[in-house]
């Protein structure tokens, strides 16, 4: 597993960090695919956001980013996880609040959140 630090400082540059290292995870075309992201919550806490992409003939990568460690954790489509990041600035929890604020624990958040752009 590939272990390395990484700065962002957003709430969107995070998406678009993982969206990008997604798609060179299996050599995807970035514009051509878009990533969701979903938030994870335990006790009405925002504890984590679920980042997945689906890709050719069924082909889901996934990230999860860890609220309290600040790192993200990359999967290939195998399920392995394959690349650690860790974020050397933490980005104020009101940035997340914000962008998810249509969801609430137990709702789906599909559509909801930063999502990558196509060009």
């Amino acid at each position: 597993m590939i272990e390395r630090d990484a700065t962002v400082h957003s709430v969107d540059e995070l998406h678009e960090f993982v969206h990008q290292e997604l798609c060179a995870t299996e050599n995807l075309l970035a514009e051509q695919f878009h990533t969701r992201s979903q938030p994870l919550f335990v006790k009405s806490q925002l504890c984590a956001i679920q980042y997945s992409l689906l890709g050719l003939r069924s082909v889901r990568l996934g990230a999860i980013w860890a609220a309290d460690q600040n790192v993200i954790y990359f999967y290939n489509a195998r399920g392995e996880r394959v690349i650690k990041v860790r974020l050397t600035k933490r980005i104020p929890m009101e940035q997340f609040e914000a962008a998810f604020k249509a969801v609430s624990p137990g709702q789906s958040a599909e559509n909801s959140g930063p999502v990558a752009q196509s060009a």
